[in-house]
């Protein structure tokens, strides 16, 4: 399974994508296509011992879209780009999904609008961030593609979040919950009532409001909103959870009797890390394009890359975009026949 990686991207340049490709590698049979430099891959590869290694094929790409820069000029301006590349190695059938670390917007414009394009009948594709629960993984929709929402976008977003959820995780009837700031129906702005109906109305296993407490306990299997507060939501997470490991982590260290403790703690407390981390996921499938797209964390690590490079071949291989094709003509059909 061929997935190009863009070696490029991130926060930290080449190391952790070639450290995570490596491990992809040998750990998942994964065989990664490093997009970038070919120079400074090759220079990389061989500081690791594994130049001319046939599970690791080079693409030259010079450029990279930095993340200062505005995502759909520079795509434009850089055709070559370490991103550009990845996306049309998909289109083109030379891999058979991408991930990046880098510019997330410029993922977005490089599927969206030049090699993946939408799937036909899909209004706007979404990031599907996956969140670890006490009873396994959320996935909210939108986590940064959409600021600005209709009602129809979150409907579709979550019979998109649907579809993911049965090929990645094997949810058999996945359920779905809106986020506002009640339980009630009524609640919320603008958007949320008008979409309420909406998804009443969607044939989907819908279970009404979810508040933001609710999704670390799972409640529903997806959460559906726009990217503006997906966002918002990811992040406070994350932060959240930083300062609660930097917290438990100064406690044990102010005492000998706690360190002592914390010995006999350090199995559960190792697995309970690996369950909340997202170096578990690797990233968030960009869905609703024609093809297998994961928006990496800018920071991740070797681990994190050498998992998206894992969920990248799983999605390819589950059929996941093919089943979302049928899911959107079969709407279109169903709206054409009702107009």
């Amino acid at each position: 399974m061929k997935i190009a990686l863009d070696a490029a991207g991130g926060d930290f340049g080449l190391a952790p994508n070639i450290d995570g490709a490596l491990l992809a590698a040998n750990a998942f049979g994964v065989e990664p296509v490093l997009v970038g430099p070919a120079d400074k891959i090759a220079a990389e590869l061989s500081a690791r011992g594994v130049a001319g290694d046939s599970r690791f094929e080079i693409v030259d790409a010079p450029d990279l879209v930095a993340m200062d820069e505005e995502p759909a000029a520079a795509c434009r301006a850089k055709p070559r780009s370490s991103i550009m590349v990845c996306a049309e190695l998909v289109a083109s059938g030379k891999a058979s999904g991408l991930v990046s670390a880098g510019h997330s917007g410029a993922t977005m414009v490089a599927c969206t609008l030049w090699h993946l394009k939408r799937v036909p009948g899909i209004l706007r594709p979404a990031i599907a961030a996956p969140i670890p629960t006490s009873r396994g993984v959320t996935l909210l929709l939108d986590a940064g593609a959409n600021v600005d929402c209709k009602p129809w976008h979150l409907v579709q977003f979550a019979e998109m979040g649907v579809i993911l959820s049965r090929h990645l995780y094997g949810v058999a009837e996945p359920t779905v919950g809106l986020l506002t700031i009640g339980e009630e129906e009524g609640k919320g702005n603008d958007l949320v009532k008008e979409t309420f109906p909406r998804l009443k109305a969607a044939g989907l296993n819908f279970k009404g409001a979810v508040e933001g407490r609710d999704i670390p306990s799972g409640k529903t299997d997806v959460v559906v909103c726009d990217a503006f507060v997906g966002n918002i939501v990811i992040k406070t997470m994350e932060g959240t959870a930083a300062a609660i490991v930097g917290a438990l982590k100064s406690e044990i260290k102010s005492s000998w009797r706690y360190r002592l403790s914390a010995l006999g703690l350090k199995g559960p407390l190792s697995r309970l890390k690996r369950k909340m981390s997202y170096d578990e996921y690797g990233g968030a499938p960009l869905v609703g394009v024609n093809g297998v797209a994961l928006v990496a964390h800018g920071s991740s690590n070797a681990r994190a890359i050498a998992h998206a490079l894992k969920a990248a071949g799983s999605l390819a291989a589950s059929g996941m975009v093919r089943a979302l094709q049928d899911r959107a003509a079969k709407a279109a059909a169903e709206a054409g026949a009702g107009a």
